[in-house]
């Protein structure tokens, strides 16, 4: 299945039903009276986060969504069925916004979170509202309330505690296949994931937290380039990001060239991922020259909390594990 994480949907709540005309006719009762019921309610269009969605896949090809009209009146002061509503389910996430403005509706967090985008028309009064001392037999009633309709971008942010980013074939999915239950596919040639994933990880002690693998960044991503803004936008739910880089890529001559390329996409496409947390991880350490290779970077770096690792002997990934779990413990506690 495609990863959507953006759409612009069109959604209408249901119109509410008419009232109803009608004069009571039963044998031997002279002057029934008016005897219209009201108009049902419109169904009204409810948003609601569910732990089942993953993806913003359902608004690929349907973009009009229509809740169902009230029930009309009827005699006898029968009312109209009010309609249920339209009930849309969206993976937690996901921002609903005014498409035409930008204006922010509602920005979903948590599972079963809800709110209602458009009110669905008050059902008419029936002529029976309508009798006074003066007008004993009213001959009209009230049309149902139009129901509303909105123009809505649904914007899917993941919500992740760690997001690991980095240049494309850098080892994120491989890593992310290490630490946590994710099976993203994995490929020896270069190859840049399409779709991010999540998986939850265990470390030694504490809470789990859950983990990213963003795909593969590159130069003028902040403007679009690649796969560009569409997944820069992850990177702004997390609260720690582990910057990745395949050891066997460094330059002796320039050891930094691709830490600080990521780092200005980020800064380009936002000021406050600029400000977010990195740890910075070189892995493939078990292969030929990874250890000068290593020394180098950290030499430029300046910075002797750089983590080794190596996804395929397991080396260094646990004590990469526990490092971000205490992280994110600090966090919880301030």
């Amino acid at each position: 299945m495609k990863f959507v994480d953006e759409a612009i949907i069109t959604v209408s709540s249901g119109d509410g039903g008419r009232g109803c005309v009608s004069f009571r006719r039963e044998k031997f009762i002279e002057r029934g009276g008016p005897d219209g019921g009201d108009g049902g309610n419109g169904g009204d269009v409810v948003f609601k986060a569910s732990p089942r969605k993953r993806t913003l896949y359902q608004f690929k090809n349907q973009k009009l969504f229509n809740a169902p009209k009230g029930g009309h009146g009827q005699g006898k002061q029968r009312y109209g069925k009010s309609a249920k509503n339209l009930i849309l389910e969206i993976p937690p996430g996901t921002i609903i916004s005014d498409a035409d403005t930008g204006d922010i509706i509602y920005d979903f967090i948590q599972p079963d979170e809800e709110t209602v985008v458009a009110k669905g028309g008050r059902g008419g009064r029936g002529n029976k509202h309508f009798t006074s001392s003066t007008h004993r037999a009213p001959r009209f009633a009230q049309p149902g309330e139009p129901g509303e309709t909105q123009k809505l971008k649904l914007e899917l942010k993941l919500l992740a505690d760690v997001g690991i980013i980095g240049f494309p074939n850098a080892g994120k999915s491989t890593l992310i296949s290490v630490i946590s239950s994710a099976r993203p596919k994995i490929a020896d040639y270069p190859f840049t994931t399409l779709t991010p994933n999540i998986g939850m990880v265990q470390a030694g002690w504490g809470e789990p937290f859950a983990v990213a693998d963003i795909p593969g960044l590159i130069e003028g991503a902040h403007s679009g380039t690649g796969l560009g803004i569409k997944f820069l936008r992850h990177v702004e739910r997390t609260r720690i990001l582990v910057h990745l880089i395949d050891v066997t890529s460094i330059d002796l001559e320039n050891p930094l060239q691709r830490y600080r390329a990521i780092n200005k996409e980020l800064v380009l496409y936002s000021e406050k991922l600029s400000e977010k947390r990195q740890v910075v991880v070189l892995t493939k350490m078990d292969l030929t020259d990874a250890g000068v290779l290593a020394e180098t970077f950290i030499s430029a770096f300046g910075n002797n909390t750089v983590e080794l690792i190596s996804a395929a002997t397991g080396k260094g990934v646990e004590d990469l594990k526990n490092r971000l779990a205490r992280m994110l413990d600090r966090d919880y506690e301030e």
